[in-house]
């Protein structure tokens, strides 16, 4: 009986840091042949994961014209590149365009901020 009884405890320890736990990435819509692309992946993309950023979103890359069917975009993709913050898969803000390393880093983050506690609540 004790042993149900710590199971249950532990359960209901567990359980609403599970429920409050998000899934985070930044997806980077790109085409063949897109030079801003490359732009990125030339100013970012090196240091991308190694970022507070990258390891609170981690980058997922698909092709403008595929449709994942694990992710609900609010609106339709026009653009490369497009970053895409998706919160457990949901699309929560975006990027359109590349505006250049020094403008990427302050909209990321202030994407991050109006839609995650990346920070860890500080």
């Amino acid at each position: 009986m004790r042993s149900i009884h710590a199971a249950i405890l532990a359960l209901a320890l567990w359980l609403p840091g599970a429920l409050l736990a998000q899934s985070v990435e930044l997806v980077m819509v790109e085409e063949r042949g897109c030079i801003w692309c490359a732009r990125w992946n030339a100013d970012v993309a090196p240091e991308y994961p190694k970022t507070p950023e990258g390891m609170a979103a981690p980058l997922r890359r698909i092709d403008l014209r595929d449709r994942p069917e694990d992710l609900s975009f609010e609106t339709r993709l026009r653009f490369t590149p497009t970053f895409v913050l998706m919160v457990n898969g949901v699309e929560a803000d975006r990027i359109e365009g590349y505006p250049g390393e020094d403008f990427f880093w302050p909209m990321l983050g202030a994407m991050l901020d109006a839609n995650t506690d990346w920070r860890g609540g500080s």
